[in-house]
């Protein structure tokens, strides 16, 4: 339970940047979610690229290139999910040194006053963030060794019959794009998490950044030269 007395420093400009923060968030995921299966995007180019992988590789003999690109994207996800437990350590540890924080911010440009207790506040709902991230980050490592099994048990393509191959083939892309997914969401928690940063400064450029977020997120994943470059592969 969170003392009461910690949410007495929690401002109405606080509470409206909060709002605006989570509005951000949520309302891009679903955006992103919904128009991913109208016009192309970044994921489900990548899902095209999976399955055309899978086609790929039921069709060799020699599957060791294929382990190695595998334990290579686990790799990535591992980093990220150790590095997530490091942030959450660190930030349970400031929750104890909030009146030196606020004696540093108040001599920073643009820095609103903030009270100790909101300060503990800001740095809870932040961890809530990174926990949310590591679940995601765990969640996928665990779905990347789910699609090491089914690369190890991928039947040879000469030896079964064109429709079981095309259902391993699609399910087998559907695990990996899952675990990208998860990854995914995971980074975006990361992305979000840079603009949560200015809220311990101001809570109006808080909201610009959390804004600014969305804006990068929306050009990288619909309208950027490498999902141009994919999508020119397929064709």
């Amino acid at each position: 339970m969170i003392d009461s007395e910690v949410i007495k420093g929690f401002s109405g400009i606080d509470a409206l940047a909060l709002f605006w923060f989570a509005l951000c968030w949520l309302g891009y995921s679903i955006y992103a979610r919904k128009t991913s299966r109208r016009r192309p995007c970044l994921s489900s180019i990548m899902a095209t690229h999976r399955k055309a992988w899978i086609d790929s590789l039921l069709k060799r003999n020699n599957r060791v290139g294929d382990a190695a690109l595998l334990g290579n994207l686990e790799r990535n996800v591992s980093f990220f999910a150790s590095s997530t437990l490091l942030v959450i350590a660190g930030l349970l540890a400031a929750l104890g040194s909030g009146d030196d924080i606020v004696a540093v911010t108040d001599n920073l440009p643009f820095a609103m006053a903030v009270t100790e207790h909101g300060w503990e506040t800001k740095l809870l709902l932040l961890s809530t963030v990174f926990v949310y991230a590591f679940f995601k980050f765990s969640w996928s490592l665990r779905q990347y060794g789910f699609a090491s099994v089914l690369i190890g048990r991928a039947p040879i393509y000469d030896e079964i019959d064109k429709d079981a191959a095309q259902q391993f083939s699609v399910h087998a892309a559907q695990v990996i794009s899952r675990a990208a997914q998860a990854f995914n969401l995971g980074l975006r928690a990361y992305y979000f998490s840079l603009a949560y940063l200015l809220w311990f400064l101001n809570p109006w450029i808080f909201m610009l950044a959390s804004a600014t977020v969305v804006g990068v997120l929306y050009r990288r994943e619909f309208r950027s030269r490498v999902l141009n470059a994919l999508e020119q592969v397929i064709k």
